[in-house]
C-alpha cells in the first residue's frame, strides 16, 4: 500500500510540474445551492439540519465562498435530480 501511496504522490508531482498529462480527471458541476433549498421551500436552517452541516456551511455554499465537495456535493445532486430524496434525509 505505501509504494502505491508512494508512486501517486511522485505523478501527481509530476503533473503539476506539467512534466507529465493528468490521466484522468474528474469534474463536477457545482450545485446551486439556494436554488435547490428554494425548489424545496425550506429555511436554512431546516435544510442544514437535513444535510448534517450547519447553517454557516450552507450560507457559504449560497453565496459561492465555498463549494460543497465529497458526499455534500453527491448528495446535491441527487437531491436536485429527486426532491424526495431530501424528504427521506429530513426523516433522519
Amino acid at each position: 500500500m505505501f509504494d502505491d501511496l508512494k508512486t501517486s504522490l511522485e505523478e501527481a508531482v509530476e503533473i503539476q510540474r506539467g512534466r507529465q498529462p493528468a490521466k484522468r480527471v474528474t469534474r463536477y458541476e457545482v450545485a446551486d445551492v439556494k436554488a435547490i433549498r428554494a425548489q424545496l421551500n425550506v429555511s436554512q436552517t431546516e435544510f442544514a439540519k437535513a444535510m448534517g452541516t450547519s447553517v454557516d456551511t450552507i450560507k457559504s455554499w449560497e453565496s459561492r465562498r465555498r463549494n460543497p465537495t465529497g458526499l455534500a456535493a453527491k448528495v446535491l445532486t441527487t437531491i436536485q435530480e429527486r426532491p424526495e430524496f431530501y424528504r427521506e434525509l429530513e426523516a433522519h
